[in-house]
């Protein structure tokens, strides 16, 4: 598409927006960027944007959509919004930041996307192709935008994408040479409304792949497994509990690729770094996606071996009189939660709650016994969050008003042998800019600590 001379409204000053205003702006495009907050709070993305760019603050852009020939959304814009729907009733194309940087890629692209270990698994996936080609970058929702990238990547590497649901959610064309979904759990249903919306979307990743590519799905994820027959792609599984899929499994701690019936031993369990169970399925659907991109076996399993895993997701930060101190503010859902719950091997004194998204918080709270001492309770979720743990019977909770009294008062009651673990259940909005402002809080306090 010619983009040069369109008048197109970008709504969304986060890092996402920018840069889709920007790369429209060097298109020779007439760009409108318009934010609801105002221009005081924005002062760090306004120095980020194009003087070419026209920038709109403090309100909705409802009298702007007469002009427009397109909308571009970054991700954290609801589509349900009044004036987009508007735009959409007077056939104005509405598209996301990431279909729009799509568009510009010459490379093929590997897109993760899934509830859980979508960070992980592109990390890993990242460090196996760039291990075999250089040229190859990362982008998405682990913290690149795509358009600030996708220019300068050349057709002959490899793009690596990590896609939320809010990214599909506004995908037109979008196609991914090789394609993931890890799991699926409730998340995000204050925006998708029901799971079974929130599934219908993720899928989107797919939809545009023909019998030229790949979809790569957990064999052991109900949901995920079910897709297989709405898909037009080859596709491939990984599994923990089948060892008769086409792809990667898990038998006896040890991974094995099986392709057209022949089976290739991959690598033991305990050569992985990065711990627990639900890492296992994110190694395995990485290097099944790196295999289909043509790596080879070898670069696969020595990169699968040195890789160290990602910040915020069950991240080692230190060890003080023999309590290990873990921060996983990326599991910002009960169902990821429970992944670093149960991969811990010590007694847990627990930091949960912040922004509710509409969870059930039940399952987490049911791993708890035997396995956490004490949960701290904070944030906005604290009374919903006492009643499911009142409900389930579990006592040992502390509701506490800040976070860092919450971090002093579980390290001051820790013991040794114990380990405090940061892994909220919850989005981070409440408190903080993002997950990694409250992992990075968290990192520092620890740090501090005597």
């Amino acid at each position: 598409m010619i983009y040069k001379d369109m008048k197109v409204l970008v709504c969304g000053m986060a890092r996402s927006g920018v840069a889709a205003a920007n790369l429209l702006a060097e298109e020779g495009a007439y760009v409108t960027l318009a934010d609801i907050k105002q221009e005081s709070e924005l002062s760090e993305a306004i120095a980020m944007v194009s003087p070419a760019v026209k920038i709109i603050t403090g309100r909705n852009p409802d009298d702007l959509l007469s002009e427009q020939d397109m909308l571009v959304l970054s991700p954290g814009i609801p589509t349900n919004l009044e004036y987009i729907s508007k735009a959409k009733a007077a056939g104005i194309p509405v598209i996301g930041e990431f279909e729009l940087a799509s568009r510009f890629c010459k490379a093929p692209i590997a897109a993760v996307t899934g509830t859980n270990g979508k960070t992980t698994t592109t990390a890993l996936l990242y460090d196996i192709i760039k291990e075999h080609n250089p040229l190859s970058e990362v982008v998405g929702n682990i913290g690149i935008a795509f358009s600030e990238k996708t220019k300068s990547i050349d057709k002959k590497a490899i793009c690596v994408a990590e896609v939320s649901s809010f990214q599909l959610e506004t995908i037109e064309s979008f196609r991914p040479k090789v394609s993931a979904i890890l799991n699926f759990s409730e998340d995000h249903l204050d925006r998708h409304g029901s799971f079974r919306n929130y599934v219908n979307i993720k899928a989107r990743i797919f939809e545009n792949q023909d019998e030229f590519d790949y979809l790569i799905l957990n064999y052991d994820d109900i949901e995920c497994r079910a897709l297989a027959k709405n898909s037009k792609t080859r596709v491939l599984y990984f599994s923990r509990s089948n060892f008769d899929i086409e792809g990667v499994f898990l038998q006896d701690n040890a991974i094995y690729l099986s392709i057209n019936g022949a089976k290739t031993y991959l690598l033991k369990t305990d050569e992985l770094t990065i711990v627990g169970a639900h890492n296992y399925e994110n190694a395995m659907a990485a290097m099944l996606m790196a295999y289909v991109l043509g790596v080879p076996l070898n670069m696969i399993t020595n990169s699968a071996k040195k890789f160290k895993g990602v910040a915020h997701r069950i991240e080692y930060v230190r060890t003080l009189n023999d309590v290990i101190y873990y921060n996983d503010s990326k599991g910002t859902n009960p169902e990821s939660s429970i992944k670093a719950v149960e991969a811990m091997d010590r007694p847990i004194l627990l930091i949960g709650g912040g922004y509710n998204k509409g969870s059930d918080f039940t399952p987490w709270i049911k791993t708890f016994e035997g396995r956490v001492k004490k949960l701290y309770i904070i944030g906005e979720v604290s009374d919903l969050l006492e009643a499911a743990c009142k409900n389930e019977k579990f006592l040992a909770y502390e509701k506490v008003a800040g976070f860092e009294e919450a971090v002093i008062k579980a390290s001051k009651e820790s013991k040794e042998g114990d380990c405090v673990l940061l892994s909220p259940g919850c989005a981070s909005w409440d408190m903080f800019k993002s997950y990694e402002h409250r992992g990075e809080l968290f990192k520092k306090i620890v740090n501090e600590l005597k």
